[in-house]
């Protein structure tokens, strides 16, 4: 029996390695079954295998490069997404934001984020200790107190102690060290406020179960008990993590774009040898010169020009644009496009990082990296907030230690603690991710999915939308647009006939006018001494009567006059239409005439950012008259037309180098590195992986009028966001004072740690109110 080195026999196990999976497989009863290739016979664990490993064995058994782990490499160069300056060898944490680093380079391997591994088992972990934990401290709520009846105080306070340990210890390792690194960067952020409030709460309360003899009577309940804050730090410890998991669940996405470009390129290659034998390749080993046979419906495996041949490629990926390109001998062809029914020869020019996808993924990774950091509000004003509560804390245990009534100690701890509870952070934490959860919601209920915070707060400043044409201003498939038959034929007769023609035909019109013979129920005739003539038209025998369909060249070629359609055809040509010539028997019977037509809902979309003084252009790869007359019709601002994937991505540098701010709108892989470079990308529902993953924001249907619910969701979320951070800091400026003992020389009355936490409450559930506010938006109007 054979054996790759993919498929190693297990003597120990009597079995072998499934190459695809690296399943144990019985090779005596293989439940998937088994293949044999190049002469090797091989196993497979389920059918699902061995189906993969029939359509690409190449992949599965070429020698994979070696892919170190981001959790086991330390020379893999690590970055931060918001702050690209930042740069270190193996992961980490950025001093700046405290955000975790990111491996640099982009890897087709989508593996576990190690950190994301470890935060979910850290949540799991404080979320089993953490929720009993509560349940006991609230019990004390329960009329007549029935836990605290059966349970000593002091053993109640050392259970409190043992549940919340742990998930500080140990589930709140990461944020006390984040917090601790941006004391001593100076770069004081949410991780700050956590650890200091969290810590704060669990140090009094430890202090208070060990030494509870030091504190006074008066603070005592009427089970003994001394006020514990273990629930207050467990459970913000827990949500934290929670807020963690989802941050890092979402930022991985942003490397799907590149492993879905990556993974566009063809696996395998036909190189053709000096004597005219194919062999089959893996990608990488093609060389430039090297000349590779391309069938139908294959992906062009590299950049290069074709040799011998001619077909139809799909170029959609590249260009946007929804008709093939014919090729013929010369014809430069692009890595990754598919082709179509034709088969042809081409020489490899570009290999490797040189072919355009590759340049493609480049441009993307770099626009994702570049993006200006949005500093989040509540990060701004920590730099303030932060040391001001520390401040007041400290002064006010020295004062209550100089001035105050005894016992001085214990009324310096109690009052300084509450001051560091009433500003934990609870509600300025919530302020904007609650208000982020609560307005994706909403928008996701409208068909607006968001992928990150930024988007939102970015497309509320917006100055300029940037849209592409196909697929977002137009539907993206083309259609008949116009039938015109000369006088002595029917438009039927001309359809049927020239229907019938394109059915046998790559051209890449010929499905609109077939499905348009279809729509209009117009029969197909039997085409014989059919002949395709590259770049001019086609030609054959119906009921031997003489068809042709083409381009005026063609009818020129054929010394057929078109003179009573040049007019009507030129018009129709300037307007943006793709005009077909149809002729019988070598007379000129009528033209066809295709376009790609406009989205009912671009005229109203375009006309509300216009009432919002946002200018709307247009960035498309098509030609410049079709798009120039899309343009007129919905009344842009601008429009630029003929660019290229490179092209898109320098306009909207230019845009934002002039100080606009600006949204791209976009469906097509060409739209990648633009959609990553705009401040804010907008992703068309109806297009690529590629484009969506690329975006902040997609729209699920690909309706415009999508952006304009984005727009005021983003506009009324941000103002609510506002709102929550008014709120949350509006108790602490009340709070903090209370707290620091202002009211005692008059009223003789102070705030315990208690009462300090339950305004803490308070606040958070204002925020969570008015969060909630945002469900009842109507994003319509």
């Amino acid at each position: 029996m054979d054996h790759s080195q993919n498929q190693i026999l297990d003597s120990a196990q009597d079995s072998v390695l499934d190459p695809v999976c690296g399943m144990k497989v019985n090779p005596a009863a293989p439940k998937g079954g088994t293949s044999v290739y190049s002469g090797h016979s091989y196993f497979f664990c389920s059918p699902k295998c061995k189906v993969k490993f029939d359509a690409e064995p190449l992949t599965y058994l070429q020698p994979k490069k070696s892919v170190s782990s981001p959790a086991q490499s330390t020379d893999t160069i690590y970055t931060c997404p918001m702050h690209p300056e930042i740069r270190q060898k193996g992961p980490g944490i950025c001093p700046i934001c405290g955000m975790a680093l990111e491996p640099a380079e982009a890897s087709l391997e989508e593996t576990e984020d190690p950190e994301l591994t470890d935060f979910k088992r850290r949540l799991k972990f404080s979320a089993a200790l953490a929720i009993p934990l509560f349940l006991l401290s609230m019990s004390e709520m329960l009329p007549g107190q029935p836990v605290q009846m059966a349970i000593p105080a002091w053993l109640n306070s050392f259970i409190q102690l043992a549940l919340a340990t742990p998930v500080v210890v140990w589930g709140g390792l990461p944020i006390f060290k984040r917090g601790w690194a941006s004391i001593k960067s100076l770069y004081l952020n949410m991780f700050t406020l956590i650890a200091i409030g969290t810590g704060a709460s669990y140090l009094f309360s430890v202090v208070a179960t060990l030494f509870p003899m030091i504190f006074p009577a008066s603070l005592r309940t009427h089970g003994g008990m001394l006020p514990l804050y273990y629930e207050s730090a467990a459970v913000i410890i827990t949500l934290v993590l929670l807020g963690q998991v989802l941050e890092l669940r979402a930022r991985s996405q942003t490397g799907n774009a590149i492993r879905s470009l990556l993974g566009l390129a063809a696996k395998t290659a036909k190189r053709i040898a000096k004597d005219g034998s194919e062999t089959d390749i893996s990608i990488e080993l093609i060389e430039v010169g090297d000349l590779l046979r391309v069938k139908p419906g294959e992906k062009v495996p590299v950049d290069g020009v074709i040799v011998e041949g001619q077909s139809v490629v799909d170029e959609s990926m590249i260009s946007g644009e929804p008709l093939g390109v014919e090729k013929g001998i010369g014809a430069k062809v692009i890595g990754a496009t598919v082709n179509g029914r034709g088969s042809f020869v081409m020489k490899a020019t570009r290999v490797g990082s040189d072919t355009l996808l590759a340049q493609i993924v480049k441009m993307v990774s770099q626009a994702q990296r570049s993006r200006a950091p949005i500093q989040n509000l509540v990060d701004r004003v920590s730099a303030y907030f932060v040391p001001s509560v520390i401040a007041a804390s400290i002064i006010t245990a020295i004062v209550w230690y100089l001035v105050g009534p005894e016992p001085k100690l214990s009324h310096a701890i109690i009052n300084a603690v509450a001051v560091l509870i009433i500003a934990c952070p609870c509600a300025l934490g919530l302020a904007t991710p609650m208000a982020i959860m609560v307005g994706t919601g909403k928008g996701a209920s409208n068909g607006v999915l968001i992928k990150n915070a930024e988007a939102i707060q970015r497309l509320e400043k917006i100055t300029t939308l940037v849209v592409d044409k196909t697929g977002t201003l137009t539907a993206g498939k083309p259609k008949v647009a116009k039938v015109l038959a000369l006088p002595g034929f029917s438009e039927s007769e001309l359809i049927s006939l020239l229907a019938s023609l394109e059915k046998s035909s790559e051209h890449p019109l010929a499905e609109s006018i077939v499905a348009y013979a279809a729509e209009q129920k117009n029969p197909i005739h039997k085409v014989t001494s059919f002949n395709s003539v590259t770049g001019m038209g086609i030609e054959g025998t119906i009921d031997q009567r003489m068809i042709r369909a083409g381009n005026r060249k063609f009818f020129e070629k054929n010394g057929i006059s078109i003179e009573a359609l040049s007019t009507v055809a030129s018009d129709l040509q300037d307007s943006g239409h793709g005009v077909i010539l149809c002729s019988i028997d070598g007379i000129a019977a009528g033209l066809v005439a295709v376009r790609d037509p406009i989205k009912q809902s671009a005229r109203a979309a375009i006309e509300y950012f216009h009432s919002k003084k946002i200018e709307v252009v247009m960035l498309t790869g098509d030609n410049r008259k079709t798009a120039e007359t899309v343009g007129r019709e919905l009344g842009l601002d601008s429009v630029e037309a003929e660019v290229l994937p490179d092209q898109k991505h320098a306009f909207i540098k230019r845009l934002q180098a002039e100080g606009k701010v600006v949204a791209m709108a976009g469906d097509g892989i060409n739209d990648g590195p633009a959609l990553a470079q705009a401040d804010v990308g907008i992703a068309m529902g109806t297009g690529t992986d590629v484009a969506i993953q690329s975006a902040g924001m997609t729209l699920v249907e690909g309706d415009l009028n999508g952006i304009v619910r984005a727009h005021r969701l983003s506009q009324r979320t941000m103002s609510n966001i506002r709102q929550n951070l008014w709120l949350a800091f509006g108790y602490n400026v009340v709070g903090v004072p209370v707290a620091a003992g202002v009211l005692f020389p008059v009223f003789g009355w102070m705030m315990s740690p208690m009462l300090a936490s339950l305004t803490m409450s308070l606040s958070s559930v204002s925020v969570i109110t008015n969060s909630l506010r945002l469900r009842r938006e109507d994003l319509n109007r």
